[in-house]
């Protein structure tokens, strides 16, 4: 099922472009939690993805996987990762699927990934049992200013991935049941139009069960958390020559069957 927040209700799709609100539920979390048993349903109304907000509005914990596509990795000119290249998102870049972003800087990159919703509370979890803790699946853009991240040697990359409106989620959670083959899955950013990267989840380095398992190893998931898990080759910053975002871009984020992100830039 797919699952989005519209007028602070859990709303259940039921089409591209109708749904119901799940009415005795605060958030997604809580309405999977008490399964479809326990939901009150209101009436059925039509909705556009700019009245949805973003799916989880309030954690605690933001992950995100740096050089996790082959590709990119080879585009940024860093070695490949022997275990996952972990950093954070603060919480307070947050934002809805289609929103307006504020270009903060001269180096505003885009980088659509992959994220993962966690589901229950878990530290320790193996490869195998890591589906089990997963909530669901969302469209994420990891925007990045490079002038921040790349200020320093080593660069430093949580700041420079969290300003104003930097982690676009959504527009809805799609819950593991209803996808068949996520590695078959396909990433496609566009910038005004132009297809800017494409390429499917098969090309992750470290699985979505990997990741899981090597982070509940260290830190303990909690229901709401998010990772990012990485984006393929094609930012502007692995351009040659190197493009950046300008005032009035457009940009689109989208994974098949996940849905799409829309961002206008200011």
């Amino acid at each position: 099922m797919k699952l989005a927040m519209l007028d602070q209700h859990p709303f259940l799709i039921d089409s591209p472009t109708t749904g119901r609100s799940i009415t005795n539920q605060p958030s997604i979390l809580a309405a999977l939690k008490a399964t479809q048993d326990h939901w009150q349903l209101g009436p059925t109304q039509s909705f556009t993805t700019t009245q949805l907000a973003a799916p989880i509005q309030n954690t605690n914990q933001i992950f995100a996987i740096g050089m996790n596509f082959l590709d990119h990795s080879k585009e940024i000119h860093l070695e490949l990762p022997k275990v996952p290249s972990i950093f954070t998102k603060f919480s307070s870049a947050l934002a809805a699927p289609q929103t307006t972003v504020t270009i903060p800087g001269a180096q505003t990159d885009w980088e659509t990934e992959l994220v993962v919703v966690i589901g229950k509370a878990g530290r320790d979890i193996s490869i195998d049992q890591a589906t089990d803790y997963i909530a669901g699946y969302m469209v994420g853009e990891d925007l990045s200013e490079r002038t921040v991240q790349f200020a320093n040697t080593p660069p430093q990359f949580s700041l420079g991935k969290s300003f104003a409106n930097f982690a676009p989620i959504g527009p809805w959670l799609t819950t593991p049941d209803e996808i068949d083959a996520l590695d078959q899955a396909v990433i496609t950013t566009k910038v005004n139009g132009e297809i800017m990267q494409q390429a499917p989840l098969d090309q992750l380095i470290f699985t979505v069960p990997q990741l899981i398992s090597y982070l509940s190893g260290i830190v303990e998931l909690q229901p709401g958390n998010l990772i990012f898990t990485g984006t393929p080759s094609g930012t502007g910053v692995g351009h040659e020559p190197q493009i950046f975002l300008k005032t009035s871009d457009q940009v689109t984020g989208e994974i098949t069957g996940l849905g799409q992100l829309n961002l206008t830039m200011k």
